[in-house]
C-alpha cells in the first residue's frame, strides 16, 4: 500500500514538473476545512488576548501544515486591529483552492454559506455576497484593491488567479469600513506571500502545484519560492492554466475556454519589529464568453494587467503607539473585447477598456489604554484612491460606454475602538468619513435629451458601527452589531452611455444619483471549539436609495441617439429605490467519533436572502434558498469528504426585469479524497507530497445559476473529476 502510494506520488511529481515546463498536466494540494468560518485571518484579536482552544479540525490542519512544511503564517509579534468575532469571516484555505476545478477565486467560494458567483463566463466569475455584487463587493489582494473593471459589467474578470492565494477571506460587517464605501456588501481578500513578511525558518521554501480536470480538459500548474538571509527576503511565483470548452449534461458549452498566465516578483526588508516590501505582478488572460451568439461571433476578452504593490508594518511599542501599517498600489489595466466577423472572416476589436488606478492606506494602532470601564484598544487610519476609467469603440462606429474617460478620487479617515469591559463582554465602535469626487461625461435624462454633457459630482459618505460580543456558557459566543453605511456611486453608475454587447444592453448612467445608505442589524452565535462547532448569522438591511439597473422597455443600436428606434440592445438606466434585504447563514460540524488516527463527523449549512423594494417588487437576481449536508474524515495523512448542496427553485423574480426568469433547483453531489506523504526530512530541507481526487456534480445535474445574466443561455459544468497534487520544500 505504501509502495503504491509512493509510486503514485512520484508520478504526480513528474506531472507537476511537466506542467510548470508548459508541456504537461498537473496536480494540486488540498485540505478540507474545519468549519466555514473559523480559520485565522488578518482581522483577529491581538496577541495579548487569550486565544480560544483549537478545534479538532484546526488541530488537524495545523498538524498537516507542519507535515507539509507550510510557512505562510505571519511572523511572531504581528499585531492586528479588529476582532473577527464581531463579524462573520468565511475562510478558504490554500488546499481548498488547489482542489477547486475553476479558474477564478470565486470558484473556491461559491459553495460557502451566503456566497455565490456571477458565472457570466468561466473566466469572469465575480463574487456575490448576500445577494450584493459589483460596486458593493470589494475584491483585494494583500489589502490593495484588484483595480480592474469587473464591477462595470459581469463579463469582465478579476485579475487575481487562485494559485496566488495562501488563503481567501470573505469579510462582512464593521471591518469593511477600513476599505471604502465600495465594500458596503463585503470584502473578498486574497492573502499571499508575494511581499514576504518574514524569512522562511530554514532560509528557503518552495512549492510546485497543479491539476487536471475532466469536464473542460483543463490543466494548470504553478511554482512559487521564497528565500532570504539577514534582513532581506525575496519571492517569485508563476502560474499557467488552460481549459477548453466544458461539458454539460446537454453537451459541450461553446466558447467557454480560458487561457491565462502570470508572474510575480517581490522582496522585503525585515527587521526585529517590522518589515517593508514591494511586489510587481503581471496577469494575462484570454477567455470566451458563452451564450446565444457564441457560435457565430465567438466573443472573447483579451486582458492584461501590471500592478505594483507595497506594504509594511512597524511595531513601535512606544510613544503611545503599538504599530504603524502602510499599503500602496498602482495599476495599469486594459482589455479588448474581440468578436469574429463572418463576412470578412477576421477578428475585430469592438471595445477597449482601460483603467489606471492608485491606492494608499495607513493605520496607526495605539497602545492599550486602561480605563475605568476596561481595556481600550484601537486604531485610526487614512485612505486615498484615484482612478481613470475608459471604455471606447476601436474598430466599429458608435458610442463608448465610458468615452471620454471618467475620473474618480477618494480620501477618507477611519477609526476603530474596542473595549474589553469584562473577560466575557467586549464592545466595539467604528467610524469612517469619506470625500468622493467623480468627473465625467454623461446624460442627465436619456428620455429628454441624448446630448452628453460634462458633470462633476461630490459626495461625503459617513459610516459607523457598534458591536457587542458576549461569551456564553459551553464556549458559545453571541454577537450583535448595528451598522450604518453609505456608498458613493461609481463612475459607471454615473456616466455610462454606450452599448455593452456581452450583456446585450445599452447602459445609461444617471449623474443625479445620490449617496446609497444602508442600516443593518445582525445577530450571531458561534462555537469554535469542542466536538460541536457552528457559526450562525441573521441579518436585516434597510437601503435608502438602492442603486440598480432598470430596463426602460426601449431598444437601441450602437448609439445613444438610436434608443427608442433601435432593435439590437435593450436600454437600461441606473435608478434608485428604497429596498430591504433579510437573510440568514449557518455552517456547522459535529465530530461523531474517532477512527484509526483520525476523526469522522457530519457537517451542514443553510443560507437564504430575501430582497424587495418598498412597493414589494422583488429585487432582480436574488439567490435561492440553499441547504447542504455531508460526511468527513480527517487524520494527519488522509482527508475525505462527501457533501451535497441543494439549491431550491427560485420563483421570487422581479417584475421590473424581464430577464429575471424563474430557475429550477439543482443538487450538487461532491466527493474528495486526498493523501499527504512526507518524502524527506534530513534536517536541512523537508519535503512532502499531496495527491488527491475531487469529483463535482456527480449526479450530472442541470445547473442554472439564478443570479447569472446568462442562466437561460448557459448551463454550468456537468460531472467533473479533478486530479490534483503538490510538492513542498521547506
Amino acid at each position: 500500500m505504501r509502495g503504491a502510494a509512493a509510486r503514485a506520488l512520484a508520478t504526480a511529481l513528474g506531472c507537476l514538473v511537466l506542467v510548470v515546463a508548459g508541456v504537461g498536466d498537473a496536480c494540486a494540494q488540498t485540505e478540507l476545512p474545519g468549519i466555514v468560518v473559523t480559520a485565522p485571518s488578518p482581522i483577529v484579536r491581538a496577541p495579548a488576548r487569550r486565544a480560544a482552544p483549537a478545534t479538532p479540525a484546526q488541530a488537524s490542519a495545523t498538524e498537516q501544515a507542519a507535515d507539509t512544511g507550510a510557512s505562510n503564517q505571519p511572523p511572531p509579534g504581528s499585531i492586528v486591529v479588529v476582532d473577527d468575532a464581531f463579524v462573520p469571516v468565511t475562510v478558504v484555505t490554500e488546499r481548498e483552492v488547489l482542489a477547486s476545478a475553476g479558474p477564478t477565486i470565486t470558484d473556491s467560494l461559491v459553495q460557502k454559506p451566503g456566497i455565490l458567483g456571477s458565472t457570466f463566463a468561466p473566466g469572469a466569475n465575480r463574487p456575490i455576497i448576500r445577494g450584493l455584487e459589483s460596486n458593493r463587493v470589494r475584491v483585494q489582494e494583500n489589502g490593495i484593491g484588484s483595480h480592474d473593471v469587473s464591477a462595470l459589467s459581469e463579463d469582465h474578470a478579476v485579475p487575481i488567479d487562485p494559485f496566488s492565494a495562501d488563503r481567501i477571506e470573505v469579510v462582512r460587517g464593521p471591518a469593511t469600513l477600513r476599505y471604502g464605501s465600495q465594500a458596503i456588501g463585503g470584502v473578498v481578500s486574497v492573502e499571499n506571500s508575494r511581499i514576504p513578511m518574514f524569512i522562511p525558518p530554514k532560509g528557503f521554501s518552495a512549492e510546485i502545484k497543479g491539476g487536471i480536470s475532466s469536464a473542460d480538459m483543463g490543466r494548470d500548474g504553478a511554482f512559487q519560492a521564497t528565500g532570504g538571509a539577514g534582513n532581506f527576503a525575496v519571492h517569485v511565483d508563476t502560474f499557467r492554466r488552460r481549459t477548453f470548452d466544458y461539458d454539460t449534461p446537454q453537451g459541450v458549452q461553446p466558447n467557454s475556454f480560458v487561457d491565462s498566465k502570470g508572474v510575480s516578483l517581490g522582496g522585503s526588508y525585515i527587521w526585529a519589529n517590522g518589515f517593508f516590501g514591494v511586489a510587481w505582478t503581471r496577469y494575462e488572460s484570454l477567455y470566451g464568453v458563452p451564450g446565444a451568439e457564441a457560435l457565430e461571433e465567438r466573443p472573447r476578452i483579451d486582458m492584461i494587467q501590471d500592478k505594483l504593490t507595497s506594504k509594511g508594518e512597524w511595531r513601535v511599542h512606544d510613544y503611545g503607539i503599538e504599530a504603524i501599517r502602510v499599503w500602496f498600489g498602482t495599476t495599469r489595466y486594459a482589455h479588448n473585447e474581440v468578436v469574429f466577423d463572418e463576412l470578412d472572416e477576421t477578428d475585430i476589436i469592438g471595445t477597449r477598456f482601460t483603467n489606471r488606478e492608485h491606492e494608499a492606506r495607513a493605520e496607526v494602532q495605539h497602545l492599550p489604554v486602561h480605563t475605568a470601564l476596561g481595556e481600550l484598544r484601537g486604531a485610526a487610519g487614512v485612505q486615498w484612491g484615484a482612478k481613470r476609467t475608459a471604455g471606447f469603440p476601436v474598430a466599429e462606429e458608435g458610442d463608448g460606454l465610458l468615452d471620454p474617460a471618467a475620473r474618480q478620487r477618494m480620501i477618507a479617515g477611519f477609526l476603530f475602538e474596542e473595549l474589553e469591559v469584562t473577560k466575557r463582554l467586549r464592545l466595539q465602535a467604528a467610524g469612517r468619513i469619506e470625500g468622493n469626487k467623480a468627473d465625467g461625461t454623461g446624460v442627465e435624462d436619456p428620455l429628454v435629451s441624448t446630448d452628453p454633457a460634462l458633470f462633476s459630482r461630490s459626495y461625503a459618505p459617513v459610516s459607523g458601527s457598534l458591536g457587542l460580543l458576549y461569551e456564553l456558557p459551553l464556549g458559545v459566543v453571541a454577537r450583535v452589531t448595528a451598522q450604518h453605511t453609505e456608498r458613493a456611486p461609481d463612475v459607471g453608475e454615473l456616466f455610462s452611455k454606450g452599448p455593452h454587447e456581452a450583456t446585450g444592453t445599452f447602459e445609461v448612467g444617471n449623474p443625479n444619483l445620490s449617496v446609497e445608505k444602508a442600516n443593518t442589524i445582525e445577530f450571531g452565535l458561534k462555537r469554535s471549539q469542542g466536538h460541536v462547532r457552528f457559526d450562525a448569522s441573521v441579518f436585516h438591511t434597510r437601503y435608502d436609495g438602492f442603486v440598480f439597473k432598470s430596463f426602460t422597455g426601449r431598444d437601441c443600436d450602437d448609439t445613444l441617439a438610436s434608443c427608442g428606434s433601435g432593435s439590437e440592445l435593450a436600454e437600461l438606466v441606473f435608478a434608485q429605490r428604497d429596498a430591504t434585504f433579510t437573510g440568514a447563514e449557518i455552517g456547522a460540524e459535529v465530530d461523531i467519533g474517532r477512527v484509526h488516527r483520525g476523526v469522522w463527523g457530519v457537517s451542514g449549512q443553510y443560507d437564504f436572502v430575501r430582497a424587495s423594494f418598498d412597493d414589494h417588487v422583488n429585487v432582480p437576481r436574488i439567490p435561492p434558498h440553499r441547504v447542504g449536508a455531508g460526511l468527513y474524515y480527517r487524520d494527519p495523512a488522509w482527508a475525505a469528504r462527501v457533501f451535497t448542496l441543494t439549491a431550491f427553485r427560485q420563483d421570487d423574480v422581479s417584475s421590473i426585469d424581464a430577464r429575471d426568469t424563474p430557475t429550477n433547483g439543482y443538487t450538487l453531489l461532491n466527493a474528495e479524497l486526498a493523501y499527504t506523504f512526507k518524502t524527506r526530512d534530513d534536517g536541512n530541507l523537508a519535503s512532502s507530497m499531496t495527491i488527491g481526487l475531487k469529483a463535482e456534480n456527480l449526479l450530472d445535474d442541470d445547473v442554472r445559476n439564478h443570479v447569472s445574466f446568462k442562466k437561460d443561455e448557459v448551463l454550468q459544468p456537468g460531472r467533473t473529476f479533478r486530479l490534483f497534487g503538490s510538492i513542498k520544500f521547506n
